[in-house]
This record gives structure tokens, C-alpha cells and sequence, in this order.
């Protein structure tokens, strides 16, 4: 299906209440509880309210698989490896990696509040889809929180032509006042694997500096970047930082690092993903209003610089997001042709009713 105008792929509008009940029946299909099978279906299609399709629904296949074959474990259920009052070291049994976030997130929040900080490192876990989901949580409880997590290799080491590290995302979020809380989410590559899978949904080409081919070679093939690597950001400055992502949040935690992850492209490996999560009372520092106003201030300063040619108006991070998921509880979805296809797929091997995803 394609647009008759410039044969670029179809997009179709879809009600977000609607898709996330779909998702949320197919993990119940696979033996996940309800409320966690509710609440991993919010964090996908959150992804794509905020505009980062590379992380919502298209992934619910890969989630699917995992599910499927055992990689992932429909119940997740938490061991305390350690707890040293502000550090809780947990291990998650190859559990759901949203469900394991959401937990690790509570913990961090609430010993924040007791102790001014709280850390909390995960082992064993899955990968959980967009950082911002969880520690946009802890900047709504008052507190500035930051999360890294490693995930499978896709990147080589400066200079390498063989894959050993993954894109390694990290974020950090504050609460902003009267503003949306302001939320930085990145991975340490140039674009997040999951953006070309997307362009690869779409029949798009890729930038030629997003990934080399097997021969290393620039690309703007999508099908070719997936079999070749995908280049670091800002050179080697974007590997030494995944490098120390895949520390704290590996090596650290007692997981698994390197090569020996497994990311949710796998159907059948156990992840070994690992996490780590700090939370900081705003209120161990200073008064959460003042702090607030402070924020607020900051961001009116920054809003405030003239523009560049070519630009209509300055954004703080995680400010676009905020607008895109109000435009699109407004307006619904727009989903490549090939997401809505894939979910049709997946219903039938859940065995569950094609979804319906139109008010």
C-alpha cells in the first residue's frame, strides 16, 4: 500500500486506547499477568505517542518471539542480591524489561526519599524499550533520575570491524516546574538500531553516516546497515561512552556485557541485559519550589535565544516529545503499513482476533 502522490509507503490513523489494549491481550495471550501486560502495552505505545516509532509497537513481534521461545519469562520475579539501605542490587530472572524497569525505578524513587539518593543494579533482565518512560517516573516523584542499560552489539570498538557493543542508551530527567519535565534520552550510536529498522518498514533509505556495510562501507541501504555496523556518535567520544554504559550497567550489576548480550532482535538467547538506575531527591538539595522556578527560569532563558536561519523556535530536551504525545491523543496515530501488518501477524500467532484499531 503507498501513497498515490510519491509512492512513499501508507500510513493509517490508528486510536491509541485501541492499539494499546491489542498489545496488552497479546502478552496476556503469552501467560503475562494483566496489570503487567497493561502496563508494558502503555510503555509501547507511549513510545509512539511521543513520536519514537522505532520503539513502540514495531517491536511487539521481537517481544512476542521472546516470550515464545522462553528467552523471556512471562512472570517476573525479583531476587535481592544486596541491600545496603540507599543500593539495592536485584536480580531479575529474565524477567519483562519494562516490568523489571518499573520496579527498579519505585526502588530507586522511594530510597531517594529516605536516603537523598537511591541505587538500585539490575541483572539479568530484558531490554525495556524507551529510558525516558522510567525515569520520566522518578522526575513526576520530585527527583532528578538518571538510567543507562546496555543491550546486544551492533557497534564495533573504535577502529574494530567486528560487533561487541551495544547502543547503550542512557537518560537523564528533572522535574521542570510548570514545564514538562525535561528529559534527555540517547543512545551512544549515531541513530538507535531501532530507527532503521524502522526505515526499513517505511521503504526509506538511510543517511550515509548513520552505519557502514560488512565491507565497511558508508550505506544508505537499511538492510545492509542491519548486516553491517552501526557508527558511534560523535566518533569515538559516542564509543567511550557506550563503553562506560555497558560498565555500570554489565559489569556493575553482575550481568552480562560485550558480546554476550542478547537484545530483543534475538528470538531465543537469554538477554543478560543489565541496568542501572539512580534516583536524587530534589528536596536532599533544595526546596522542590525553588528548585522548580530555578528550572522554569532556565528554560524560558534558553527558549529565549535569537533563532538560527531555518529555525521557528528553540526546544528543551524532551519539550518535542511532550508536543507530540498531546497532538497525538488528539488526533490518533499515523503506523506504517508494515507495523499494522506485523500486528495482524502477531495476533494470529497469539491466536487472539486481528485488532480493530479505528474508533
Amino acid at each position: 500500500m503507498t501513497d498515490k502522490q510519491n509512492g512513499a509507503p501508507a500510513m493509517q490513523q490508528v486510536s491509541p486506547d485501541r492499539l494499546r489494549d491489542f498489545v496488552a491481550a497479546v502478552y496476556r495471550s503469552a501467560g503475562v499477568p494483566a496489570k503487567d501486560a497493561e502496563f508494558v502495552a502503555d510503555t509501547l505505545v507511549q513510545a509512539d505517542l511521543w513520536g519514537h516509532q522505532s520503539h513502540g509497537v514495531l517491536r511487539l513481534a521481537w517481544y512476542q518471539a521472546r516470550l515464545q521461545s522462553g528467552a523471556m519469562k512471562p512472570e517476573t520475579l525479583f531476587e535481592t542480591v544486596l541491600d545496603g539501605g540507599a543500593v539495592l542490587v536485584l536480580e531479575a530472572n529474565d524477567g519483562i524489561g519494562q516490568v523489571v524497569a518499573r520496579h527498579a525505578t519505585e526502588e530507586a524513587v522511594r530510597r531517594a526519599k529516605l536516603h537523598g539518593v537511591g541505587v538500585v543494579s539490575v541483572r539479568n533482565s530484558n531490554h525495556f524499550g524507551t529510558c525516558m518512560y522510567f525515569t520520566g517516573m522518578g522526575a513526576r516523584e520530585g527527583c532528578i533520575t538518571l538510567l543507562t542499560t546496555n543491550g546486544g552489539p551492533n557497534m564495533a570498538p573504535w577502529g574494530g570491524m567486528k560487533k561487541m557493543i551495544g547502543t547503550n542508551p542512557w537518560s537523564v530527567s528533572a522535574p521542570a516546574g510548570r514545564f514538562p519535565p525535561m528529559v534527555m534520552d540517547v543512545a551512544n550510536s549515531g541513530v538507535a538500531r531501532g530507527k532503521i529498522y524502522l526505515a526499513r518498514q517505511r521503504h526509506e533509505q538511510i543517511p550515509d553516516n548513520w552505519a557502514i556495510d560488512a565491507a565497511g562501507l558508508p550505506t544508505t541501504d537499511p538492510l545492509a546497515a542491519l548486516e553491517g555496523l552501526i557508527l558511534p556518535m560523535a566518533g569515538h567520544k559516542g564509543y567511550a561512552i557506550g563503553v562506560i554504559v555497558d560498565m555500570l550497567s554489565g559489569v556493575l550489576s553482575g550481568s552480562s556485557f560485550l558480546d554476550d548480550v542478547h537484545g530483543p532482535y534475538d528470538p531465543v538467547n537469554k538477554s543478560g541485559a543489565g541496568h542501572f538506575f539512580v534516583a536524587f531527591n530534589v528536596e536532599a538539595f533544595q526546596p522542590k519550589t525553588q528548585f522548580e522556578g530555578r528550572m522554569e527560569e532556565y528554560i524560558e532563558r534558553l527558549k529565549a535565544v535569537p533563532l538560527a536561519p531555518g529555525f521557528d523556535e528553540i526546544y528543551y530536551p524532551g519539550e518535542i516529545e511532550a508536543q507530540n504525545d498531546a497532538r497525538h491523543r488528539k488526533e490518533g496515530l499515523l503506523l506504517p503499513a508494515d507495523t499494522l501488518a506485523s500486528l495482524i501477524d502477531v495476533a494470529r500467532l497469539a491466536g487472539i482476533a486481528a485488532p480493530s484499531l479505528q474508533d
